[in-house]
Parts: structure tokens; sequence; C-alpha cells
């Protein structure tokens, strides 16, 4: 049981010592709640819990069932009166009476009729604290009458007349739904010109022709017995004047449902309500309808207002066309004069209807159970309104209170019966008639004087778990009489509670507002009373509160991709969650393209109805949490559609388009493409483009042309598929707007011209019959144009021309309608010839012993007979000066571009003959050659000594054999050998310079020291200074005593286990070794060497001169290939395999690289060279182990 809940609750002020949380000792009413433990030991008067309604139609083909339930302790007894006499069950056979209950059944399915049973009922719920009553409930069986039989004549009347069809259906309960049907079941079309009104009938503002049938039926619908009935069908005809004779129109003036008015237009007229006011009048909670329908022609139409005040918003609504207005959930404040208005372009007619709102009582405040203990005083309150006002009547225990039995603890004032001091014989139900002429309130009440302990209804060691932070209600359901007082404690050891954290509801229910972990632990409920004291524990937990600590986030994905939303969860461990996905609210559609997985939502193949609002939910089973992200699905937009051509001109049109869907990414333009189906079908072109806000462009067009269009939308993803190409439009032939282009006369022969030229495409010649006029003459004589006109080609050949004489071309388009504008006149020449001339004075200086400068007169221009491309020299290497190497080389051209009358060879060979030639090249070829010239170049420093081998060493000699420079670019006049020791720490020992004759090529050094390490240097030289050196290492011999001696103790075994100890940490020293040299790390010798190189080589400065164009003599068919860029001496000293000391790459990049006026390369250079053999060795290999062993002994 619990107390009754009031609105207001107490909070506990702080300070309070002990601080009790107390219920406020008022003498008030108790609820008794129908708790089945309280029931089995506490009293209670009858209350009635269900019973029939009080207006009861039953269906007459089945049983009737009277329903009346009621509770109570002892449980009650039941009796009825039936139009208010008692009515005796048990004399009746067909009426029984449900065990337990008051319900009555009668049985008239198997003999009996209901009308037998009309009547008005009411049943009694009775035991020893009182007796309840139900309300009076009017038995009827329902009624579905057959329409009356009648003749209904055929209605014949003018077009343009109104007309009212009768339906006048037969009363039956509850009343019929009216509706209008033809022969086949049809509903009937209607309009604002045809409508059915409120009471059934069929209303025609006006007739036409086409309202002329014979099967205007109405029916009404029986809802409650689920019966239709029809009446007779009715004929009407609606025909003109003209068809009718003096006598049809004579006797359409007795027409019962029509008139004879003129067909002619005329103002409105209401058919219904009649006159200019009528009054309605409605009960409060009930649907106003307000109904007007006028005829007249135009057909009318209906407004409405009210006159002192607006319509309500929210409960307004028009039906039928307008014509019905309706007010729902009506209320006294909606009283007052309507207006409706018809209004046609004739005139417009006015009726007020006067809205009166009655109203059968209704409760403001109906009386309530009182549950008092001896002594107390209490009240019951009745108090109803209506219109007009209800009178209030009172009974107890179903006798008016005016003859029932004296009560002193009774008083009655009014719609209030005040008690004071009651007894147990107080108790009883009373019950309060509110009751006018539209109804009656009947409501039951009971006074309960109880003298009862405290219980608490709670149940014991209830657990209560509360998430952190949430207010915590712990339940203290109790009852008593007298009303007990509650107070509550924390704690084993009981101690009051104290703080101001806590508020105390009425109904004993504790709350902490806002509950935090330290709130958890047993709190005790006390009651207590007159009578006595009860107590209950409850238990209370604090939860950690359920997060989403990584929630879903906003993503715009392409159709047909993936998207992945997640949601990562923390929650309390004691609480298992469950994790659930919603789509706008609602579940996931059952798709398998949707895949949960434990903190991720995946949804494959995106659709564009896959786009909304995704939930992650996460439920424990005390709180639960959401995030949501939107799901943007776009893609590129669907195709325009509805392409529409207007305004079509020669020379332009308007084309209009419908955009497709932009599948959430706004189209940012729209390109329009264009076929021409007469001349490239099937091909599309690029007409424009217009901005994504535009649906509709101007097009220039071209004539002569059959246009189809087509558009594409764009958006930030793409284009989209091309639309429906729009209807093809064809533009008018004119003559052609533009000339053809990249006109040229060149001479293929020299006594002609070639004239060439792009011609038009069939867009560009605006016409059929499309041709050329190609005209000609010779720029510098006095000749007339020579023309002719050729088919739709590109060339014209003029025969008979001077060599290489200018001429001006021009080239004009024409077809069948005209000839284009005036052509463009471009310069051309006839044909080359060879040159006739070669160049004159041609001179040589050698700048060095690879470089040579060549200069030459220039042609006279009249002798090149055609364009001027350039100078080439041809040049080859004769022998060499010392003639021991004789050999022929193949010939070099270098080609020096444009008017140039000089260049630069680079390249030579030092120490070499050379022959030249010069010739002057047009665009036809070579002219001739001039006089050979022949050249010396000077020596220069040799390349490095071939090889160096180091043979037969001894304990103190090694031998040195080697071969001479490949090149040795002049007379060698000597070779300097170097070397020095290298000791076991890599450290150099004194440097010795040895000079050899040039003729030798073997050498022995002698007086060594036995068992050391050399390193050699070894380069040649000629007058011009000293080549590139080539290095080597070697090892002279061990001392043969030494030998011998080793020999002996190398028999003994611990020498044997001496030597493989040595020889590991031997070998592990020259990995590491290895390692070093491999990564580049230099020994001492190494560095200083690095630092005083002998041989110094200087590079060349460059001398004022061009260098041309360089390739050999049988490779002009080649493809030119560039050079690479190398020094002369590489940095580490030591010499590589390289070709002549002066490349072409010193003087350029490339195949394509060029020099200035000043020596810069400004030629090209190929040419196939002879593969030389290498100049030396870097270094010589690494010595092997047992050299190094040596060393370290």
């Amino acid at each position: 049981m619990q107390l009754e809940i009031m609105p207001r609750k107490k909070r506990l002020p702080a300070g309070r010592a002990p601080l009790l949380l107390l219920l406020c000792q008022l003498v008030r009413a108790l609820d008794v709640p129908l708790d089945s433990k309280l029931l089995e030991d506490l009293v209670q008067p009858p209350t009635i819990t269900q019973q029939s309604p009080k207006d009861y139609i039953i269906d007459p083909r089945e049983n009737i069932v009277i329903q009346c339930e009621a509770k109570g302790k002892p449980p009650p007894s039941f009796s009825w009166t039936r139009n208010g006499t008692h009515f005796d069950i048990e004399k009746d056979p067909l009426v029984t009476m449900k065990p337990g209950s008051g319900t009555l059944t009668i049985n008239i399915m198997s003999e009996g009729k209901a009308e037998t049973y009309e009547g008005v009922y009411q049943c009694t719920a009775r035991n020893e604290r009182g007796a309840a009553i139900s309300n009076n409930i009017v038995v009827r069986p329902s009624r579905s009458p057959l329409w009356t039989k009648e003749k209904l004549e055929p209605i014949t009347l003018r077009n343009g007349q109104s007309l009212i069809l009768p339906c006048r259906p037969p009363l039956g309960l509850p009343p019929p739904i009216i509706f209008w049907m033809d022969n086949s079941f049809q509903r009937l079309p209607q309009s604002e010109r045809v409508s059915q009104g409120l009471n059934g009938d069929l209303y025609f503002s006006n007739v036409l022709p086409e309202d002329t049938r014979e099967d205007y039926i109405c029916y009404a619908r029986f809802n409650h017995t689920q019966t239709i009935q029809q009446k007779q069908p009715i004929s009407v005809k609606v025909i003109s004047v003209d068809e009718l004779n003096d006598t049809i129109a004579a006797n359409l003036n007795d027409s019962e449902f029509y008139s004879a008015k003129s067909n002619r237009e005329r103002p409105p007229t209401f058919l219904t309500p009649e006159g200019n006011a009528s009054h309605k009048e409605e009960l409060r909670g009930n649907v106003l309808s307000l109904e007007c329908i006028a005829e007249g022609l135009p057909t009318p139409i209906i407004y409405w207002i009210k006159e002192d005040g607006t319509l309500p918003i929210n409960r307004t609504f028009y039906k039928n066309f307008k014509k019905t207005l309706q007010i729902i959930q009506v209320s006294e404040a909606d009283s007052g004069n309507y207006q409706c208005i018809a209004k046609n372009p004739l005139g417009a007619i006015y009726h007020t209807i006067s809205v009166t709102v009655k109203a059968a009582p209704y409760w403001i405040m109906a009386p309530q159970n009182l549950v008092l203990s001896p002594g107390e005083d209490g009240r019951l309150i009745c108090r109803a309104n209506g219109n007009p006002k209800p009178r209030i009547s009172w009974l107890s225990n179903g006798v008016p209170i005016e003859i029932a039995p004296d009560d002193p603890s009774r008083n009655i004032d009014g719609d209030t019966i005040i008690f004071s001091n009651v007894q147990e014989r107080s108790s009883a139900v009373y019950q309060c008639n509110a009751s006018n002429e539209y109804g009656y309130l009947l409501a039951n009440a009971f006074v309960n004087v109880l003298a009862e302990p405290p219980r608490i209804l709670t149940s014991a060691n209830t657990l209560y778990q509360v998430i952190t932070d949430r207010p915590a209600l712990l339940d203290c359901a109790f009852f008593g009489s007298p009303l007990p007082t509650i107070e509550w404690f924390k704690g084993a050891k009981g101690s009051a509670l104290r703080e101001d954290i806590y508020v105390l509801h009425e109904n004993g229910t504790l709350e902490i507002p806002v509950a935090q972990k330290d709130s958890t632990g047993t709190y005790t409920c006390v009651a207590r009373n007159k009578l006595g004291m009860a107590k209950n524990e409850v238990h209370l937990e604090i939860k950690d509160a359920t997060r989403i600590i990584k929630q879903p986030e906003y993503a715009v994905v392409q159709r047909g991709g993936t998207v992945s939303f997640e949601c990562k969860v923390k929650h309390d461990h004691t609480l298992i969650p469950t994790i659930t996905w919603l789509k706008d609210s609602g579940e996931l559609p059952n798709d398998g393209r949707f895949t949960v997985d434990k903190d991720h939502l995946v949804v494959a193949d995106v659709w564009d109805n896959d786009g909304g609002t995704y939930t992650c939910v996460a439920n424990t089973t005390l709180d639960n949490v959401s995030a949501s992200a939107v799901l943007s699905v776009v893609d590129v937009p669907n195709p325009p559609f509805d392409l529409e051509l207007t305004d079509q001109l020669d020379k332009s049109v308007q084309l209009s388009w419908t955009p497709g869907n932009d599948n959430n990414s706004p189209i940012t333009k729209f390109i329009i493409e264009y076929e021409d189906a007469m001349h490239e079908a099937g091909l599309w072109h690029h007409q424009t483009e217009v901005s994504g806000m535009q649906t509709t462009a101007q097009l220039k067009l071209s004539p002569y042309v059959n246009y189809s269009f087509r558009v594409m939308a764009v958006n930030s993803l793409g284009r989209s598929l091309p639309s429906e190409a729009s209807e093809q439009y064809l533009t008018k032939a004119a003559e052609p707007d533009t000339n053809p282009t990249a006109v040229e006369g060149l001479g293929s022969e020299p006594d002609n011209l070639v004239i060439t030229w792009k011609p038009l495409n069939g867009f560009e010649s605006n016409g059929p019959g499309l041709q050329y006029k190609v005209s000609w003459r010779q720029k510098d004589g006095d000749d007339e144009w020579t023309s002719v006109v050729v088919a739709n080609v590109s060339k014209y050949i003029v025969s008979g021309t001077p060599t290489f004489v200018p001429y001006l071309i021009k080239v004009q388009a024409l077809n069948d309608v005209g000839f284009a504008p005036e052509p463009a006149v471009v310069m051309g020449h006839s044909g080359e010839d060879l040159p006739m001339v070669a160049p004159g004075n041609v001179r040589v200086n050698v700048v060095n012993s690879t470089l040579a400068e060549v200069h030459w007169d220039p042609v006279p221009l009249k002798s090149i007979r055609g364009h001027l491309q350039g100078y080439r020299i041809y040049y080859w290497k004769a022998q060499s000066s010392s003639k021991r190497n004789r050999r022929h080389l193949e010939k070099k051209i270098l080609t020096f571009q444009g008017s140039k009358t000089h260049g630069m060879l680079p390249g030579l060979e030092p120490f070499s003959h050379y022959t030249l030639n010069v010739r002057v090249v047009n665009g036809k070829g070579e002219g001739p050659a001039s006089p050979d010239r022949v050249f010396n170049t000077p020596e220069g420093v040799p390349s490095a000594p071939s090889s160096l081998k180091i043979v037969n060493p001894t304990l103190d000699s090694l031998t040195l054999e080697w071969d001479p420079p490949s090149r040795p670019n002049g007379i060698l006049t000597e070779y300097t050998l170097k070397y020095q020791p290298i000791n076991s720490t890599h450290e150099l020992g004194p440097l010795v310079d040895l000079k050899i004759p040039a003729n030798k090529t073997r050498w022995t050094l002698k007086n060594l020291n036995f068992s050391t390490r050399y390193k050699f240097y070894f380069y040649a030289q000629t007058a011009a200074g000293s080549g590139s050196q080539i290095t080597e290492e070697a090892v002279t011999n061990v001392d043969e005593a030494m030998a011998s001696r080793q020999v002996d103790i190398a028999t003994q075994g611990w020498f044997i286990g001496l030597m493989c100890a040595v020889a590991l940490l031997i070998l592990i020293l020259l990995i590491v070794c290895f390692i070093r040299r491999n990564k580049g790390g230099k020994y001492p010798v190494k560095e200083k060497e690095d630092a005083h190189a002998d041989p110094e080589i200087q590079p060349m400065k460059e001398d004022d001169g061009t260098f041309g164009e360089y390739r050999s003599l049988e490779s002009d068919a080649e493809d030119h290939k560039p050079l690479k860029k190398g020094s002369r001496t590489p940095s580490d000293r030591t010499v590589k395999k390289e070709d002549s000391d002066d490349s072409l790459v010193d003087y350029g990049e490339g195949v394509n690289g060029q020099f200035n006026e000043d020596g810069s390369f400004i030629g090209q250079y190929s040419g196939k060279k002879e593969k030389e053999p290498a100049e030396g060795n870097e270094s010589s290999e690494a010595p092997s182990p047992v050299n190094a062993m040596n060393s370290f002994v």
C-alpha cells in the first residue's frame, strides 16, 4: 500500500539533529491500494470496476451481455433492477449471472426476442461495508428497416437547372450511413456542382447533359447489423429547351423536385438551409457540423466566417467541397453566429446560422474514496458543470440520502459531505448524481473507517541500482490508519540522515537528487502511528554511466561505395551493454549489405535510399546513450531530361532542359554537345558550357548542319551520362564563313609549285558542293593572278615554274550558295635545286692539339637556288705525324646552321694530320665541295700506359713489364717510375723517382727489401708534358734461411696449433680490412698519394670559335647520340679508359648542344668513333691473402 502521491514534495533542511524524514501528519484521506496481501485481511467497501455503456444498443441476433464487475473485501454480492423494480434473475431461465460477478447473460439465441428485454437496467454491488451502484443502462436492440416501396417517376429537366434527389432513409438504430451509387455499385462522382448533403439528399447546383442516367440509387448502411438497404433507382434526363415542345415545357412547371428556371446564367440561391437565417444547437465535446448548399449558374463557391470572432485554427475542417464546416471538440466558446456566403460572377447571397452550445454534466471534481481512522475528519466533494447547470443529489449505499439511515458524523452541505469524528459504523458507499436535461453523471465513493497499525508494502531488501549523477528514488510504500509518519536512516548502525541532499516525497519515497559513489549503502525506512511501528531495509548501488567514447561521424560516400561508422562504448564493468544501430529512428533494413560488428556498422554497395541518420544506441539495464551521424550518399548527377528547342532561327536556337537529381552534390555546370547527323553521324562535339544554375542556353549555329543536342550535368564527383538527344534541327545552307587554313607553297621539283591547305570539314562547308578556288602569281612580277577551281581536295600542283621563285598564293572556299570571304595571301616558293657554287677562301686556325677554327667566305644567294640551311664541313684524319701509326679514319661532318662563315672543330686527336672541305646546304641538298685544306695538330700529353705487370719477384728484386700508351699523342720522350715501400701498418716509406728511356717496355728493380710490399706509379711523357699514371703493388719473397727454419718448426705440433690461431686472427683482420676498403677507406700511402700527385694536367681553355653539328660521314642516317661529360683525370689520380682528352662534351651538352660566337657549341655532334683500348687501370687488384700474410711476418 502506498500514500496518495501529492504533487508537492518536501526537502529536508540541514542542521536538524536528528533529522527525521517525516510525513506531514495532516488529517487526510488514505487511498487503499488493491494489494493482494493487504486485501487478505483488510475490509473495503465495494467499487464498481466495469459496466456496460449507458446507451447500450445490442445486436438482436446475438445473446445479450450486460456487464457489471466490482471489487471489495469481503467480495460483494450483486443484484439488478429493471425499469426501476427488482429484476428476479432466478425466475427467468434465459438469464444467468456470471459467478463472482454481476454480469448478466440473456440467451435469446435459443429462444426469446431481444425486444422483450428492452429496458433500463441498474446493478448493485453490496458487502458489509456498503453498496455501490452502476449507471442506468438503457438496453435497446438495433434496427435496420427496409425502405417503403414507392413508385419514382422519371425526372426530365432542362440543361442548367438545379436538382435535389431525395434519399429519406428509414429510421434505424443507430442511424445509417448514406451514400449514392449506380447499378454497378460504383460511387457517383461528386464535385462543387454535385454533392451529398448531411441529410443524405443529392444536390445539383446545375445539371449538365452528362448527368443523364437511370440509376441514381441511395444506399443506407447499418453498421451495427452489417446490412445495406437501397432505395429504388431514380431516372434523370437532362435536355435542352430546343428539344422540348410547348406541351412538355408546360408540364415541367408541376415537377416536385425541380423548377422550370431558364438555363441562362443566374445568381446563387440556397437549396439548404432555407431562408436567410437558421439555428443550430450542439452539445459540448461533440462535432459541430454546419452546411450550406447553393444552386446557380455558374456553380457558386461557398465561404465561411464567424461574425463575432475567428474560426478556431486547429479544430476547424472543411468537408464536401467547403459546403460543410466542422468544428471538433466544440465548447461553449464556439457559440455565436456563423455566416456562409455563396458567390458566383452574377452575385452573392448570405445565410446566418446561430449556434448554441449546450453541455451535459461534466466533472469538475468527482468524489474520491476516503480511508479514515476512528476519530478523524474528512469530506466528499462532488462538483460538476453543464449547460444548464446540473443538479447535485446524494445517495448512501444506493438509497437517496434523505431517506438513508442517519449518521451523526455526517453533514451535507450542497455538493459536499463533511465527516467529523468518524467511527467504524460510518463506513458506507456514497453516490453523487449530477444531472440536467442533456444527461447525468453518477460516481461512487466510499468512506472506509479503519484502525490499522503501519504496514510497509515495499519488498524487504530491495536492491536499487542507479547511474552516478542521476536521481535515486528509494520506495517506502506504506499503509496504516491513522496515517503513519515516515523516517529514513542510513547504515547498519542506524545513523539518522543529516545532510541536505535528500528529498522526502509524501508517498514515503526517499530521493537523492544527485547520487554519487558514496551514496552506496543500506537505507532503513521506519513507519509509525499510535498503533505500532514497521521498518524495512533497502540497498542502493551506484554504477558508472555508460558513455560513447568514439562516436560515429558524418560521412559522405559515393553511390556503390562502402562506409563504416564506429561506436565505441565505455560502461560499468558490472553492466553488460547491448549495441543497437538505427536508421532514421527505425530498425536497419533487412539487407545483407548492412554488417554490424562489435564497434562498427558497415554499409557496402551504398544506395541512394541508404542516406539518412544512423544512430548507435548503447543500452544497459540502467541507462542508455546514443550518438548519431548523417550519411550523405552522393554521385554524379542523373542525366538531364525533357530537352526542348525553341526560338529556332537560321543561326541560333534556344535549348532548354530539366536537370536530373544532383545526388546530394550541387550541379556546377552543364555541358552541351551537338551531333551533325548529315556530315558526322554518331560523332558528338563540344558546343558550350553554362552555369549549373541555368536550364536554358542560346546556341549559335552554323548553316547546313542537321543538329541534335544533348546535355550532361557536372558536379564535384564528375559528369552525368548524356541526356537523350533532342529533336533534330536542320539549318539552311549559306556560303562558307571561313577559308582553308595552313596554306603553303613549296616545290617538290625544281620546276613546280605544290600548293597545299587544310580543307574545311563538313560542318564548316555551310552548304553542298564544297570546292576551292586556288590562285597564284609571282611575287616580284607583274603577272595577273592565275586561278583554278578544284574539288574538295587539299593539294594543287603548278608545273613549269622557274627554280626557287617566290609566289603569292591564296585559296578561297566556295559552295553552291556562294564564295567565302576574300582569303589571306601567303607567300611560297617554287622548287629548289642543288647549290651551284662552293664556299671560297677556306682557312684553318689550329687552336690547340684538339681544337681548330675554320673560316670561309659565303656563297652568293642566287647560286644557292633554295633556302639556305647552313654550311657543312667534312674532315678526316689521314695519318699520324710520326708515321708510326698509319690508319684511315672515317670522315666526320659538322653542320653550321644559317649564314655562319666560321666554326670550331673540337675533339681532334693531337699530333695528327687532317684534311677538310666546306659545302653549302639548302633544302634540296649540298652544293659542290671547296678545295681540300690540310692542317696538323700539335703534340699533347699521352694517355696512361696500356698495362703494367710485375713479374719474377725475388728476395730483393722485382721486374716490371708494360705496354706503351694506346694514344701517345706525340713522340714519347721517357717514362717515369715512382715507388715506395708499405709496412705492416700501412705506413708509406720514402718515394723513389726513376726515369726510364722511352724505348723500354721492361725494367728490373734491384736491392729491394725482402718480404716487403711496394707501390708503383708509372706514366709516360711527351714534349707536351706527363700523361696519366697507372699504379700497381707487389711483394718481394721471404728469406730462404728463415723459410728453412720455418719448415723445421713446422713439423712441431705446438707450432701447427699456434699458426692456426694466428691464421684465424689474420683472416678476421683481413675481413675487416676488406670491408673498410670497400667502403672507401684510405691508408696513409693513399692519402699521401692524393696529396702529392705526380702528373699535372691543366684544363684547356676554350678559344673563340663556333662548333657545328658533328657526325661521321657513314652515320648520316643514324640518330645523333649525346656524349657523356667527364674530366680529363680522375680525382683519385688513377687512369680510366676514356676517349681523347678533348672531347666534344667539353664544348656542349649533348646532341643538340650549341656554342656562341666565342667558341661555345652551336652545332650537332654525331658520328661513329673507333673503340679505343683502355688507357690503364685505376689500381692493381687487392693483395692476395698469402702476400698479406708475408707482410705481417
